[in-house]
């Protein structure tokens, strides 16, 4: 059983994860307040985005699963 990215990739948990990974990553490599925040902002920002593009794409697939299935 392997890893389901595509749940992964949606969970606001993983995005809160990764933006504390990215900031502790930066504050130990002594990098501006500001930056970090900034850092912190874009990397939210790309996982709604992604998250959005994912489960819009999820719900079509599933529209189309039972669009074809004529039962």
């Amino acid at each position: 059983m392997g890893i389901d990215w595509t749940r992964k990739l949606t969970s606001r948990k993983f995005w809160m994860a990764v933006v504390g990974l990215v900031t502790g990553l930066l504050l130990l490599f002594g990098v501006d307040k500001t930056q970090t925040e900034q850092v912190g902002g874009i990397v939210l920002a790309a996982g709604s985005v992604i998250a959005y593009i994912l489960g819009e794409g999820m719900t079509d697939a599933a529209g189309a699963v039972e669009e074809d299935d004529p039962g």
